[in-house]
């Protein structure tokens, strides 16, 4: 992907459309943004949306991978990300959310890990986590 100044839409093959007019990602010059991720497996035509088990370890998962894929398709890397901000629909999963992020990011980093926040939403049904990032490349 070359590092123009004009605004890109990335969506990788394997995500679904979104549901209402946005970008799983933009890019602009060394900027990426990814949209809100969540846990749903990679896309099969003619089915809805599917998401990854019904246990938060399944969905955060899957969740992270759709972020990587994202950003992938953008020309990122996990260590490119600045921030990413985690959002939950309960708070009693916080302490699991930081287990499963720890040991994810222990194997996917090589730099210093991304600035992240965390907060509490509703989502719709089934779904538990979303993560969104902001990549700076280059």
């Amino acid at each position: 992907m070359s590092q123009s100044n004009e605004k890109v839409a990335v969506t990788p093959a394997t995500h679904p459309a979104p549901p209402a007019r946005f970008s799983h990602g933009v890019r602009k010059g060394n900027i990426l943004q990814v949209a809100g991720q969540v846990g749903f497996l990679p896309a099969v035509e003619g089915q809805p949306p599917t998401p990854a088990g019904p246990g938060l370890r399944a969905q955060t998962l899957q969740t992270l991978e759709n972020v990587r894929s994202v950003l992938e398709a953008g020309g990122a890397t996990w260590d490119d990300v600045m921030m990413l901000r985690v959002y939950l629909t309960d708070t009693g999963h916080f302490a699991e959310l930081n287990e499963i992020y720890d040991a994810y990011f222990d194997e996917h980093l090589k730099e210093a890990p991304p600035a992240r926040t965390t907060v509490y939403v509703g989502l719709p049904a089934g779904l538990l986590v979303e993560i969104d990032a902001l990549a700076v490349l280059g």
